[in-house]
């Protein structure tokens, strides 16, 4: 995908004007977030929960390395191979890799948010292969040639009636609004690929170390399609993706479902941990890890390791009010919403993505959200000084801050200021008293939705003095 992060300004523009994409979001985020809130609700203690899961992703960043060489040696005696990708171009080079060397044209797979930050699917195209999204929101992102919106809800942008309209024009289907008609139609199309595929793709929710295994869990069953039909079976991970122990995933997949889609648990939970051996008949002849870098070795030794910690839930999208209004787009590449904020300009360059750090209220409704607390807010809050430190922000911002540092160091321009405003406000107020419109460009986008009150007749420290004397 390509990046259009620092277009987010007007990107956002447009999203607020776009009356489906509202529609859409407003079912979408407000549907997840009370999922979330009913699935947290049951479990006994969710806030010891939640503190157990960080410290168990926060102990797998501090050993990465040696968990990641844990993890390959653990599943290399099951007969998988693991290889390792220092970057998008390399990870998309060794699937296509083999793809040849085992003579695979057509391909099935699985949602995955790391092959959509390396853009494997049109680096498979280039090279002749067929590629098919399996999971239903991923198969209709490719029919319709968009990209996901949302971390979990790929398709959070499109209405149902949206959806109808696609499978009319692009496969011929009687037009129907039922979602049970809808699904069962792409069903019946994927099934085909399912059996003739070559080759299975997928991420994984989390590679355990201790076992050496990869874990998936998903609602559609289309990860244990393409991990189990074809011959050839990849994963594609993130390194930070490890976690050390069984007991840290049984930990962990608490959290996820829950977070994620509001379930207790997920329809479907894999355990891979290797090639189909000689006494088992289900499962890949062949079957190869690629641990993707791309980045993140980078950030772990910053003060933004803390974001390596997060588990794709996309709870923090469904509580945001910036996400709500704009949704996934707007953010201009593969992550969005307040992770998004945090996680594109860390991967992209903090000057490719400039926008970001500042689509935020700071309301702090992400972290509240976040299963394993990462403090988002605190995150935005560093990268907009790593703006400023790198000559980013705006002159006109540099130069206002700049003014308001040396009018609150001086009382003496303060209480001048203080006056000169409550004269000015006080003039521009309407007969109810609140002013309608401040003239200033930068001021006035303040009373574009909301009326500003005019400043107190007399200021605090008149108050004070007044009172003082009177005693």
């Amino acid at each position: 995908m390509e990046l259009k992060a620092n277009a987010f300004p007007q990107a956002a523009i447009i999203a607020l004007k776009d009356i489906q994409l509202q529609t859409a979001l407003a079912r979408g985020t407000t549907n997840a977030s009370n999922a979330r809130l009913r699935a947290m609700s049951e479990v006994t203690d969710a806030e010891a929960l939640r503190r157990q899961a960080r410290a168990a992703k926060l102990r797998a960043l501090r050993n990465l390395p040696a968990l990641l060489e844990q993890f390959e040696a653990n599943i290399t005696q099951r007969g998988a191979t693991v290889l390792w990708a220092e970057d998008a171009e390399a990870c998309n080079r060794l699937v296509i890799e083999v793809a040849r060397r085992h003579a695979v044209q057509r391909i099935v797979k699985s949602k995955s948010m790391a092959t959509e930050e390396t853009g494997l699917n049109r680096a498979l195209e280039a090279a002749g292969l067929e590629v098919i999204e399996t999971d239903l929101g991923e198969y209709i992102v490719q029919l319709d040639g968009d990209s996901p919106s949302h971390i979990v809800m790929p398709i959070i942008h499109k209405t149902r009636e949206q959806v109808r309209d696609l499978f009319v024009e692009k496969l011929g289907m009687t037009p129907s609004d039922d979602p049970e008609v809808l699904t069962a139609f792409a069903r019946q199309k994927l099934r085909e690929a399912f059996l003739s595929a070559q080759m299975g793709i997928t991420g994984a929710n989390f590679l355990i170390a201790e076992t050496g295994t990869v874990a998936i869990v998903t609602n559609e069953g289309n990860g244990r399609m393409c991990s189990s039909l074809p011959p050839v079976y990849v994963v594609i991970a993130g390194i930070e993706k490890v976690v050390e122990r069984v007991a840290d995933f049984a930990t962990l997949v608490q959290l996820l479902p829950r977070s994620a889609t509001g379930q207790r648990m997920t329809s479907y939970v894999h355990l891979i941990s290797g090639a189909a051996q000689p006494d088992e008949p289900d499962g890949p002849a062949f079957m190869y890890v690629i641990l993707l870098d791309n980045g993140r070795s980078r950030i772990r030794g910053t003060r933004y390791a803390e974001s390596l910690a997060c588990i794709r839930c996309g709870a923090c999208l469904n509580v945001c009010p910036v996400y709500q209004n704009v949704g996934g787009h707007a953010y201009g590449w593969v992550y969005s919403g307040p992770i998004g904020a945090v996680i594109t300009p860390l991967l992209k360059g903090v000057a490719n993505a400039a926008p970001l750090p500042h689509a935020s209220s700071l309301c702090g409704a992400c972290q509240a959200a976040c299963p394993v607390m990462i403090n988002i807010p605190d995150m935005l809050l560093r990268l907009r000084a790593d703006l400023v430190a790198e000559g980013e922000a705006p002159p006109g911002l540099s130069a206002g801050i700049a003014a308001w540092a040396r009018l609150m160091s001086s009382p003496f321009l303060y209480e001048l200021s203080g006056a000169v405003a409550r004269l000015a406000t006080r003039a521009m107020a309407g007969s109810d008293g609140q002013v309608r419109r401040l003239p200033v460009p930068l001021l006035g986008n303040w009373t574009e939705n909301r009326d500003f009150p005019p400043f107190a007749a007399k200021p605090f420290r008149q108050l004070w003095r007044e009172r003082q004397r009177g005693q």
